[in-house]
């Protein structure tokens, strides 16, 4: 929920947008993606301009509507979701849930070309070796069924320990979770 001078708007977010976020409470600027159905307005929200162009890039797919495309925005950072597309990777493609070979072969056949003519997204904002280790832990536990806050606060945590190595950070992410 994003509150609007007072006004609360549903929102919907991939798991690395949602881990970009500030605390509740904070404020948050957010690109938004308008959506109309028959019998819904949804709002989907992004935090840099290269998220939501993959959005709407995967959302022109045929058989692909916006919450399985935002679903594909979550299954993995967007540089490494881009890359696997140009390059037809199949196999890494059918790992994000929800999307099978029929659907990854559409995706690679009718944007690999439309990616390519694309700028290259601009570089991370913070350091880009640790970023993309923090990026890959929270959706890995995303994945496993955290909440995205969740998830980017076991992270963090276990990054602050001086943790480099992905599966270091999420094992130490897991067991700061254990109840």
């Amino acid at each position: 929920m994003v509150d609007v001078a007072g006004v609360g708007y549903q929102v919907f977010a991939s798991a690395q947008t949602l881990a970009a976020l500030p605390g509740e409470g904070s404020e948050v600027e957010l690109l938004i993606v308008t959506h109309l159905r028959e019998d819904a307005l949804q709002l989907f929200g992004f935090v840099d301009a290269a998220e939501r162009t993959l959005f709407q890039l995967l959302h022109s797919v045929s058989g692909i509507g916006p919450r399985l495309a935002l679903n594909i925005l979550s299954g993995m950072p967007t540089a490494e979701l881009r890359e696997a597309i140009r390059r037809r990777d199949l196999v890494r493609l059918t790992r994000i849930s929800g999307v099978g070979k029929k659907t990854a072969e559409r995706l690679s056949v009718e944007l690999a070309d439309k990616l390519l003519a694309l700028p290259e997204e601009p570089p991370a904002r913070r350091e880009a070796g640790t970023n993309g280790i923090a990026e890959q832990a929270v959706s890995a536990l995303v994945n496993l069924g955290f909440r995205p806050a969740e998830a980017g606060s076991a992270v963090e945590a276990a990054m602050q320990t001086g943790l480099a190595a992905f599966e270091d950070v999420v094992r130490e992410a897991l067991r700061s979770t254990r109840r």
